[in-house]
């Protein structure tokens, strides 16, 4: 295992329950030196109408170097085209059947279906591809940044 792998894995799966689980109702005042927090109402989602997709930044900057955590949403019927990535990613489908695929050569019917609470690696400088089928899918992104995507398809 790689030495950032663990500490990735615990924060996605100490984050995933939290984003599934109903807002409690504030009684009192969190201090904010120990605890920040966005309901998700607060959470800003900055819409990729090309890519069909929409992503929410929730920790860091996934455009500079360190630690980063999104959330992306794919709108029904659009997938990624094979491309990869510099660095490994940490992937958990929140909500909807997230569709993936490995290899140069796009093919959605060669994509295997990740239901709701799937946990998937994305190894740095191997191609893949996926989305969104039939419904809407969210997912949870964890990675270290830049995260660039180089495309990689061979038509």
């Amino acid at each position: 295992m790689r030495p950032a792998t663990g500490l990735l894995l615990a924060l996605v799966a100490s984050t995933a329950p939290l984003l599934l689980s109903p807002a409690p109702v504030a009684a009192t005042e969190l201090n904010p030196a120990a605890v920040t927090f966005k309901l998700p109402d607060q959470i800003k989602w900055n819409e990729n109408p090309q890519a069909g997709n929409a992503n929410a930044v929730l920790y860091g900057d996934p455009t500079k170097p360190g630690l980063y955590i999104q959330l992306v949403k794919w709108y029904p019927g659009h997938m990624s085209h094979p491309h990869f990535h510099p660095n490994d990613r940490f992937i958990t489908v929140i909500s909807g059947t997230w569709w993936v695929g490995s290899g140069s050569k796009f093919d959605p019917d060669a994509t295997v279906p990740m239901p709701p609470g799937s946990f998937v690696t994305h190894y740095g400088k191997q191609v893949h591809y996926d989305g969104a089928k039939d419904g809407p899918t969210v997912i949870e992104i964890v990675g270290d940044g830049p995260a660039t995507a180089t495309p990689a398809e061979q038509k």
